[in-house]
């Protein structure tokens, strides 16, 4: 008789390669006389001896399916839940079937709870058996189909470090890719958190510099008594503590990109100074002679109307025109929902796997939200918001309930699902309590007048003495 180590090394590689392989492990020969011409028809089935060859071939995806008998490892009865555990971890798609001759109820709860997709008792009913690896399988093919459309979805919506498919974005893309391969400055403007880093990241990573200096300098952080000394550079004696000769972020630049975060922030003094640089090439450090010849291209950020700002004398206009020679506008997130799901889907991914956590997912009313807020941080508070409920929600998916009650107080859905709940509602019973608790507050207002409260709501004496007799107030 061929041998069960024979049959699972053999199995594999059997005419019925097509059909979906099914390993069973069990010591209870009876049971594979029976299950073995049931499965058969339906499945390549592979019989194997012992737990030691399943963490191979369920890593190697050999093998679809695992149906375990979790009483055969030793003289432990339950044994084999270790060995579920440790499958699961392996192999978060395939489906795995666990049974045992024990008749407990926590036995098949610590099953479950180990991994396994269904549980069966001895004697197992072949045919629910059979009818549970089909149906366990065509799920998880279909779980595995969403999930592979859905990466397919992110990848085509992504351009460099954004994620987003809206025409809004493409239009972005579009401003990114013709700008890079220039050395023309560039003026890029958004409200915070729409991304204007990740667009001077771009735009420098489709360029010439790609693989030249890239220096990026927030001039809203940095105090106004050093920001002079940090962009145009110092020597030794310069101002009280330039103990050494120090170059700035400019000449740092140079032969590269210059990433001017926040410009508006700069002093009117630093701007003029700034100016020269881009008119002359040329930097002179703070108590130096002589200049440096440079060569960079700057890239700007605001969130600010420099208009406004030049208007009232806070901008240079000249500096304006030198540095908005070809602007990029970023669209806020509450003009592109049709892309947070997508970005959803990306920053679910992301802080998921950064916290070793199987992938959530969002319910469909709970996106709704989403999609409703105004996000006046934009993608950033996106981001920071599925990062937290990563963390604090239990169990694999983000409900309405889970978000913060200033985000579902923006939602229509968020208050269609308070006034009337999915499962349905008692409409006498919640016309009662509105009508109790609009006369009570009433009431309350007016210190328990029922003339005064009438007037209040809008209705005359005699309808509120009815109402007061009636709710027994």
């Amino acid at each position: 008789m061929t041998s069960r180590r024979d049959r699972i090394e053999t199995g594999l590689n059997s005419h019925q390669a097509a059909l979906p392989a099914v390993c069973i492990i069990t010591a209870d020969e009876e049971f594979l006389e029976v299950v073995i011409p049931e499965l058969s028809p339906w499945f390549q089935v592979v019989v194997g001896d012992g737990y030691e060859n399943l963490a191979r071939l369920t890593r190697e995806a050999q093998v679809s399916a695992v149906l375990l008998d979790i009483d055969t490892e030793g003289d432990d009865p339950l044994g084999g839940l270790p060995v579920l555990n440790e499958l699961r971890r392996l192999n978060e798609n395939f489906t795995l079937i666990s049974m045992s001759r024990a008749r407990t109820r926590s036995v098949e709860k610590q099953a479950l709870n180990a991994g396994a997709d269904a549980h069966f008792r001895n004697p197992v009913d072949v045919t629910d058996l059979r009818m549970a690896l089909v149906e366990t399988l065509r799920r998880r093919s279909e779980d595995s189909e969403r999930e592979r459309m859905r990466q397919q979805s992110i990848e085509l919506s992504r351009f460099h470090d954004f994620v987003g498919a809206s025409e809004q974005m493409r239009l972005v893309y579009d401003a990114i890719q013709q700008v890079a391969g220039s050395s023309i400055n560039v003026l890029i403007r958004g409200e915070s958190g729409t991304g204007k880093e990740l667009a001077a990241r771009a735009i420098v990573a489709l360029s010439r510099r790609a693989n030249k200096p890239y220096i990026r300098v927030n001039c809203a952080a940095l105090p106004e008594n050093l920001i002079e000394s940090e962009l145009f550079g110092s020597e030794r004696g310069a101002f009280t503590g330039a103990t050494e000769s120090r170059p700035g972020q400019i000449e740092l630049a140079d032969g590269g990109t210059l990433f001017l975060d926040e410009i508006a922030t700069l002093t009117v003094p630093l701007q003029t100074k700034l100016l020269r640089v881009l008119e002359d090439h040329l930097v002179q450090r703070l108590g130096g002679r002589t200049q440096r010849k440079i060569d960079f291209r700057l890239i700007c950020a605001t969130n600010e109307a420099l208009e406004e700002m030049i208007r009232t004398g806070r901008f240079r206009e000249d500096l304006y025109y030198r540095i908005h020679v070809i602007p990029i506008d970023l669209p806020p997130l509450r003009e592109r929902s049709g892309d947070i799901p997508l970005l959803c889907d990306y920053f679910l991914q992301v802080h998921c796997v950064a916290n070793s956590l199987p992938v959530k997912r969002i319910s469909a009313d709970a996106l709704l939200v989403f999609e409703e807020h105004t996000w006046p941080g934009n993608v950033r508070e996106l981001e920071n918001l599925i990062q937290r409920l990563v963390v604090t929600v239990r169990g694999d998916e983000i409900q309405m309930k889970d978000l913060p009650p200033r985000v579902r107080a923006e939602s229509v859905a968020a208050q269609e699902a308070i006034l009337l709940p999915a499962e349905g509602t008692d409409f006498d019973e919640e016309i009662r309590r509105l009508e109790l608790a609009l006369l009570t507050t009433a009431l309350r207002r007016t210190q328990g007048s029922k003339s005064a409260a009438a007037r209040l709501l809008g209705i005359d004496g005699q309808r509120i003495k009815y109402l007061c007799r009636k709710y027994s107030l």
